[in-house]
């Protein structure tokens, strides 16, 4: 499938991570999210309703990240794919949570967790 819907660098506090302090204080977490569907639909009836409502994939997204704390980033990957495969016209879905204040007593630019996930 080639097209796709993709939403880069959001951006929302969570309280996820392993230490006490991560789940206590917070820290930003951005997520980048690619969704596999049909668009052709969408493009024919220029229509909101026919292809997937980047708004809403945005919210629904920064709801699981603003949400329940989870040790692992690798968690919260996968509960956003899990979210993004609700909507049936969705084939598939490759999402990314960086975490760039992790707490690394080292220099780094970021910290990744991808996973991808297609339906059937």
């Amino acid at each position: 499938m080639a097209d796709r819907i993709s939403l880069r660098g959001l951006r929302v506090r969570g309280r996820h991570g392993v230490f006490e302090h991560e789940k206590r204080d917070g820290q930003d977490f951005l997520v980048d999210i690619t969704a596999w569907l049909d668009l052709s639909r969408a493009a024919a009836t220029d229509d909101l309703r026919d292809t997937l409502h980047y708004g809403e994939l945005a919210q629904r997204a920064a709801a699981i990240i603003g949400g329940e704390p989870y040790d692992l980033i690798e968690t919260v990957a996968v509960k956003i794919a899990e979210e993004v495969l609700t909507d049936l016209r969705v084939r598939g879905t490759e999402v990314t949570v960086h975490k760039p204040s992790a707490p690394i007593p080292l220099t780094f630019a970021d910290v990744s967790v991808t996973v991808r996930r297609e339906r059937g």
